[in-house]
């Protein structure tokens, strides 16, 4: 087993590759205006410094967000675009929120929050590393119904949301042993489709109002 995992959903620009027992190789750099220029080049770093060519690669999963309209879509459509370049029979997503949860390593309930923007988060409920119960879903940070719960992901609205715990951001490491770990069980893993929860910003244009006499 050979996993390639990548996540644009966040401003991480992030990539990793596990062999079903460890992290091989990972590189992730912040930056939220660059998923285009930077995701290709993070996982030729990380097929380098793991020394395995793109061809050995098995299994190649995306985080699906929620996240972003464009920094989704870029990595969505890579994996895609690997996925038959590679002629692999099927192509995986699995929610980025997840990813950050399993980072977490937390054994009791949670919450995991990423930035919306728009002066909302994304949000999802779990019962622990592995399991989640409810979300996600794009709220106010007054909205998501904390309840004295920790929040994993980003310091985000420490007033309302509390001192957020590690990890930050949807880490490939994580996304990839993730991954591993419902494919040695048999777990089925998601499509890869994204998670967007509200439309994009741009819209198509309304046709030129009537001008009378």
């Amino acid at each position: 087993m050979l996993v390639l995992a990548f996540d644009t959903a966040t401003p991480a620009v992030t990539a990793a590759l596990h062999d079903g027992d460890r992290v091989l190789a990972e590189s992730t750099t912040v930056d939220a205006r660059r998923h285009g220029e930077l995701l290709v080049p993070t996982i030729q770093r990380v097929l380098a410094e793991a020394r395995v060519t793109l061809r050995e690669v098995t299994t190649v999963v995306a985080g699906t967000g929620p996240g972003p309209y464009t920094g989704l879509r870029v990595g969505l459509m890579t994996a895609q675009g690997l996925g038959a370049s590679l002629g692999l029979p099927d192509v995986y997503g699995i929610c980025t929120l997840d990813a950050v949860a399993y980072g977490s390593g937390r054994t009791t309930p949670f919450l995991v929050a990423t930035d919306a923007r728009r002066k909302e988060v994304f949000w999802a409920r779990y019962a622990d590393l592995r399991t989640r119960v409810a979300g996600p879903f794009v709220d106010k940070p007054a909205d998501v119904p904390v309840e004295g719960l920790p929040v994993a992901g980003p310091d985000l609205y420490p007033d309302v949301l509390g001192a957020a715990v590690a990890p930050p951001y949807p880490l490939a490491g994580f996304l990839a042993a993730l991954a591993a770990e419902r494919i040695a069980a048999g777990t089925p893993l998601d499509e890869p489709r994204p998670i967007y929860l509200r439309r994009p910003d741009a819209s198509e244009p309304k046709p030129p109002k009537k001008v009378t006499a």
